[in-house]
C-alpha cells in the first residue's frame, strides 16, 4: 500500500458516531499538534487548531463522525434493537455485519429481518421498514448478550475494510463522510507554511445528527470566510448522471446544499482560484443534504461561506468510494485559496 494512503486508513477505519467521536478526535489532535499555534475544543468536542495570529480569520471545517447506530435495547431472546444516527437507506443495511463496541471490546452483529420466504410476494418489493430490522449476535438470551458487555448506549459502527481497488487511485472504505474531508483539513494544517491570515483547521462533531459541532465552533472562531469540506455525490454510474459529479474530475464547488446558498463573492473567488493554479474542479449541487457551512456561515455577524464536496459513490453505507487524485485536488485548491485570503481580498469578497 502507498505511504500517501497510510493516514486515510487510519482515518477510515476508526470508530465515531455522533456524539462518540473521541477516537477519531484524539487521532486527530495527535497528527497536528505539531503543526498548529494552538489546539483547543468546544464543549461537543470539536476540535480547532490555528495557524497565525494576524489577518482575517478563516476557517476550514470537516466533520469526524459517520453514520451508524447505537444500542437501545435487548430482547429477552438476545437480539439487540438500536436507533440509527445520521441517514441510512434500509436497503443497503440489509444482510451487514456490524462491530457493537462494548467495553469488554468489540461484539460482532449481522443485520436480521423477517425472511423473504414469509413476506407475501407482492410486499417483496417495498423497501423494509428500518424499524423491523434488529441485530444477530448469536446468542440465545439477554443475560448471555450481557455477559458481551453489551448494553443500551453502546456504540455500533459498520463492520468495513479499507482496500485499494482495480485502478489503484480508487480507494474502498467506510466513513469517507466525513473522514476525507477530516484528512483534507489535517493536510491543509500540515503543509501550509505562511498565509496572510488566521486559519482554523476545524474537526466538527455531530454534523450526521444536525451540525451541532459546526454551530459550537464557528462561535469561538467567529470566521469571516468558512469553508466545509465534505463529501459529495458521485453519480458516474450505470443509469446515473454523470456530469458535475465523477469520480477522479475534481472537488466539487457547489452551487448550493440543503443548508446553504453560498456567498457568491467567496464562490467565484475560489473557482478563478481553481482555473489560475490549473486545479480540475466540479460545479455541483445537492438537494437532499446538507454540510457544515449550514451552520458555520450562521455565526456572529455571518461568514461568506462555501461548501467544497469530495466526489463520493455509495455514501451513508458499509462501502463508499473515492478518487485519490479528488482528495490531492481539495488540498491543492484549498491550501491555494487560504494563502490568497490577505485582508484586502477578504474585505473585497465581504463587499460583494
Amino acid at each position: 500500500m502507498k505511504k500517501e494512503y497510510e493516514l486515510l486508513k487510519k482515518l477510515s477505519l476508526l470508530p465515531g458516531i455522533p456524539g462518540n467521536e473521541k477516537k477519531v478526535s484524539q487521532f486527530i489532535a495527535s497528527e497536528i499538534k505539531d503543526h498548529v499555534s494552538h489546539l483547543e475544543y468546544d464543549n461537543l468536542g470539536s476540535v480547532i487548531g490555528t495557524k497565525g495570529n494576524k489577518g482575517p480569520r478563516v476557517m476550514i471545517a470537516g466533520h469526524m463522525d459517520e453514520v451508524g447506530l447505537f444500542v437501545t435495547q435487548i430482547t429477552k431472546e438476545g437480539f439487540v434493537k438500536f436507533q440509527t444516527l445520521g441517514g441510512w437507506f434500509s436497503q443497503v443495511m440489509l444482510a451487514q455485519v456490524w462491530d457493537i463496541h462494548t467495553k469488554k471490546g468489540v461484539v460482532t452483529g449481522v443485520t436480521g429481518v423477517k425472511p423473504p420466504h414469509i413476506i407475501p410476494a407482492d410486499k417483496r418489493s417495498v423497501a423494509l421498514a428500518i424499524d423491523t430490522f434488529y441485530l444477530d449476535l448469536g446468542v440465545d438470551s439477554k443475560e448471555e448478550a450481557e455477559k458481551l458487555g453489551v448494553e443500551p448506549g453502546n456504540m455500533v459502527t459498520p463492520r468495513a475494510e479499507f482496500a485499494v481497488l482495480g485502478n489503484e487511485k480508487y480507494l474502498l472504505g467506510k466513513a469517507w463522510d466525513n473522514r476525507i474531508g477530516s484528512a483534507v483539513v489535517i493536510e491543509v494544517l500540515k503543509r501550509l507554511d505562511q498565509s496572510p491570515n488566521q486559519l482554523f483547521g476545524t474537526f466538527t462533531v455531530q454534523e450526521e445528527v444536525g451540525l451541532r459541532g459546526a454551530k459550537t465552533s464557528s462561535y469561538i472562531v467567529a470566521p469571516e470566510i468558512a469553508i466545509a469540506v465534505d463529501t459529495g455525490l458521485a453519480n458516474d454510474v450505470p443509469g446515473g448522471e454523470a456530469s458535475e459529479q465523477s469520480l477522479g474530475k475534481g472537488p466539487q464547488i457547489l452551487l448550493y446544499d440543503g443548508g446553504l446558498v453560498p456567498h457568491q463573492a467567496l464562490r467565484q473567488f475560489v473557482i478563478d482560484v481553481a482555473k489560475a493554479e490549473k486545479i480540475p474542479y466540479q460545479e455541483a449541487f445537492i438537494v437532499g443534504g446538507r454540510t457544515d457551512a449550514g451552520h458555520m456561515h450562521l455565526a456572529h455577524k455571518g461568514a461568506a461561506s462555501l461548501s467544497i464536496g469530495i466526489p463520493t459513490r455509495y455514501m451513508h453505507s458499509h462501502t463508499s468510494i473515492i478518487h485519490y487524485d479528488d482528495y490531492e485536488n481539495t488540498i491543492k485548491l484549498m491550501l491555494a485559496v487560504i494563502q490568497k485570503l490577505d485582508q484586502k481580498t477578504v474585505d473585497q469578497i465581504l463587499s460583494n
